[in-house]
C-alpha cells in the first residue's frame, strides 16, 4: 500500500473504532454482576467486551473483505492470512467493570507479518493515539514522540503487575525495588495498550511487563516505533508480540533499561 492509501485505511479504521468507544462509554455502569464471566483466574469479560469485538470485526471486514482475524474474545474464527486484524476490544476490563479510568480498545492491522497501522483509543479522555507505517503518530491528529529522557532519575516509569503468572515474581520486584529507589515513580493504570501510547506520547519515559498477549500489545507497540522508541522482548528482540514481554522506551534509557531487567530476569 501507498502512504496515501496507508493514511486513508488508518483514517476510516480510527472512525469505526471511535463508533465502538462510543459504544463501551455508554455501558459503563451498566454491567450487573451476572453478566460478568471469569475467563480466568482475575481475566474477566462482559457482553461489553464480546458486542465490541463484533462491531469492530463487522466494520473491518467491510474495509478489507479479505482480511482475518487475532482477537481476544475470539467472536471470530481465528486465522492467519496476507492481512490479519489484531483486536482487543476493551483492554482494561477490570477498570471498566469498576468504573475506573483507564481502558481502552486497541487495534493493529499485520501485512505478511509486518505492522502497517496501529489505534489505541482511550475511552475515558477520547483520546485516539493512531500511526501508519512510515507516516509517524499522532494524538487526536498532532503529532507525538517519544521523550528525550536521559538519566533514570528524570524518568517516570508504567508497568503492568502480574495477576496470573507468578514464576517470575521475585525478579519483578527487584526491578521495581531498582525503579523506585532510581527514578521519579512508578505508575500501573491497568491497559496495557494506554501504556505504551503513553510512553510514545512522552508521558511515559518507558514501560515494561510480562505475560502480555499480542492483542494487549500490538497496536501500542507499533505506535511507540512510529514515535522514535524503541521496543523489544526482555532479551533484547524483537519477539515482543508473541514472546509474552515488552519493553518499551526512549532511545537514551534503553540500555540501561534492558540491562537490568536481563539481570533480574536471567537469573
Amino acid at each position: 500500500m501507498s502512504q496515501i492509501e496507508l493514511e486513508a485505511l488508518t483514517q476510516q479504521t480510527c472512525q469505526i473504532v471511535t463508533d465502538v468507544a462510543d459504544f463501551i462509554r455508554g455501558e459503563m455502569g451498566k454491567v450487573k454482576a451476572a453478566e460478568i464471566e471469569d475467563k480466568s483466574w482475575n481475566s474477566l469479560v462482559s457482553y461489553v467486551d464480546k458486542t465490541a469485538e463484533e462491531k469492530l470485526v463487522s466494520g473491518f471486514k467491510r474495509l478489507l473483505p479479505d482480511s482475518v482475524f487475532l482477537t481476544e474474545e475470539e467472536t471470530v474464527e481465528q486465522e492467519k492470512g496476507d492481512f490479519q486484524w489484531i483486536i482487543d476490544p476493551l483492554d482494561g476490563t477490570t477498570n471498566f467493570l469498576h468504573q475506573l479510568p483507564c481502558f481502552s480498545i486497541s487495534v493493529a492491522l499485520r501485512h505478511k507479518e509486518e505492522t502497517i497501522l496501529g489505534i489505541v483509543y482511550e475511552v475515558n479522555q477520547n483520546e485516539c493515539f493512531y500511526a501508519w507505517k512510515g507516516g509517524g503518530a499522532f494524538l487526536n491528529g498532532r503529532k507525538i514522540q517519544v521523550t528525550k529522557t536521559q538519566d533514570l532519575k528524570d524518568s517516570l516509569i508504567a508497568t503492568g503487575f502480574p495477576y496470573y503468572d507468578y514464576d517470575q515474581i521475585k525478579p519483578y520486584l527487584n526491578v521495581l525495588e531498582y525503579f523506585m529507589t532510581t527514578t521519579r515513580g512508578i505508575r500501573r493504570l491497568g491497559s496495557a495498550a494506554v501504556d505504551l501510547v503513553y510512553v510514545a506520547c512522552g508521558r511515559f519515559d518507558a514501560f515494561f511487563e510480562y505475560s502480555l498477549n499480542a492483542w494487549d500489545a500490538a497496536a501500542g507497540a507499533f505506535i511507540v516505533q512510529e514515535a522514535g522508541g524503541l521496543v523489544v522482548d526482555f532479551k533484547g528482540g524483537n519477539d515482543f508480540l508473541f514472546g509474552r514481554s515488552l519493553i518499551a522506551t526512549n532511545q537514551g534509557l534503553s540500555t540501561e533499561i534492558l540491562t537490568l531487567i536481563q539481570k533480574e530476569f536471567g537469573k
